[in-house]
């Protein structure tokens, strides 16, 4: 049976139809049927268009930015973030704020980082590669199971073979001992190079070769250090009874990246599609691309059209609504983690925000045009200029070391935005768990305008 749904789309200035063609089937196989019968699949979306400014509300207010850090409900309100995103990136440095906790500072009203590790003891979320190791909600694991790690699951595979004795040691601790370290255990080292190319602690390399492969998993994190058991006493037995097929689990994890951004293209930018699949299909993969085709097909995304923009984006089915009438900009002003997911596409970035961003931590430093670790700012729907905070958790205070505005914008008759960035300072001086803020030497300006109070 075939469903044919129009709609007048308001857009804009333009009106637009929308005409979605899609294979209904009640039956167990249903989404399986509809992707593998090509010949006999009909679908049609007709491309929808939007104005640049609609399109700048819509990613700030599904990013949870309209307004910044108004998400409540503590944990709970964590995990909707991480829900609604796919995923959320980790990353250990620490010097304004790991990454993810960041990411959740900027949407999720008076965060503090033990929310995680609440989540992680409810069991609501696990650690899976996606992109990079990323925090994904729990109930999303069987389509998670085809993961590829650092190097793929053949190398992962590899080291657990060729360090057999060791992986039967380390798994029998576990398996007697409950959660264990990396430094529960002797280092030992063998041919496995690390990311600067020194031998690992073989331990370290068979606890990840063990995860990727589906042995054991997180059981929680203290600080950066992650603690690891068997996979049976950290997910409910339903849960890994669930099997998903590996074309389903590819194209789930295709259509997270879309979900985590919101408006990406086809060909991603900056790694946004690693470890999924390449572009082409061969014989032996299925391809990027034919991937994104029967997410097109199966209704989940719709091409869309940016004023100012080059190339197709998709959004998802179910935020076309949000694409079609954004709420107005709020004033407030979040700080944005370099592996925001927001950021990912610099490209996209710089073409709708105006705004030019990379981030430079591994860049040497005479190379660098801003800083090490630098927050972009939003104010409204806009990105208005970079902050380099650092946190001194000895002296529990935080250090603005500098601060770039954007050409063309002037902090003090920016309406409502002298007032929104005195609230995200002390909003993030809470989150630093400082209680004073030292401003370098040549803000003084800066100090004086925005003046915290503490």
């Amino acid at each position: 049976m075939f469903l044919a749904l129009p709609g007048t789309i308001p857009m804009a200035g333009a009106a637009l139809l929308l005409l979605v063609l899609f294979h209904r089937d009640d039956g167990p196989d249903a989404a399986a049927a509809q992707v593998s019968a090509v010949g006999r699949r009909r679908a049609m979306v007709f491309q929808v268009k939007v104005a640049a400014e609609a399109a700048r509300g819509f990613l700030v207010a599904r990013h949870f930015l309209a307004p910044a850090r108004s998400l409540a409900g503590g944990p709970d309100a964590v995990l909707e973030v991480i829900r609604k995103l796919g995923s959320i990136q980790f990353d250990p440095i620490a010097v304004a704020g790991r990454s993810h906790d960041l990411v959740l500072h900027a949407r999720v009203a008076g965060y503090e980082p033990a929310w995680c590790d609440v989540l992680y003891e409810r069991r609501e979320i696990f650690e899976a590669t996606n992109k990079a190791l990323s925090f994904v909600p729990t109930s999303e694991f069987p389509w998670f199971r085809h993961v590829m790690g650092r190097k793929g699951p053949r190398f992962h595979g590899g080291i657990l073979a060729e360090n057999a004795a060791v992986a039967e040691r380390v798994l029998g601790r576990i398996r007697e001992e409950g959660a264990l370290s990396t430094l529960d255990f002797e280092p030992e080292h063998g041919a496995s190079k690390d990311w600067f190319g020194m031998p690992e602690n073989v331990v370290r390399a068979v606890l990840e070769a063990s995860t990727v492969m589906g042995v054991i998993g997180l059981a929680r994190r203290e600080g950066n250090r992650r603690y690891h058991d068997l996979l049976e006493r950290l997910l409910p037995a339903e849960l890994l009874a669930q099997v998903v097929p590996e074309r389903e689990q590819l194209r789930h994890k295709l259509l997270s990246r879309y979900r985590a951004h919101g408006l990406l293209g086809a060909g991603g930018a900056g790694g946004t599609f690693d470890r999924i699949a390449p572009p082409r299909s061969t014989p032996e993969r299925t391809g990027r691309n034919e991937l994104l085709e029967e997410l097109v097909e199966l209704g989940a995304l719709v091409p869309v059209e940016v004023e100012g923009v080059r190339g197709k984006r998709f959004v998802l089915a179910e935020e076309l609504a949000l694409l079609q009438a954004p709420p107005d900009p709020r004033s407030s002003v979040a700080f944005i983690a370099p592996f925001d997911s927001l950021l990912w596409d610099n490209a996209l970035v710089a073409s709708l925000f105006d705004f030019d961003y990379v981030w430079e931590g591994f860049f040497p430093p005479a190379k660098r045009r801003w800083g090490y670790y630098v927050l972009p700012m939003v104010f409204g729907d806009r990105f208005v200029g970079r902050i380099e905070p650092r946190i001194d958790r000895d002296r529990a205070r935080v250090e603005v070391l500098n601060i770039w505005w954007q050409d063309g914008f002037a902090p003090r008759r920016a309406d409502g935005f002298v007032d929104a960035i005195r609230d995200a300072l002390r909003a993030y001086l809470r989150f630093a768990s400082a209680d004073r803020l030292d401003w370098a030497p040549h803000l003084t300006a800066e100090k004086r305008l925005f003046l915290t109070g503490r």
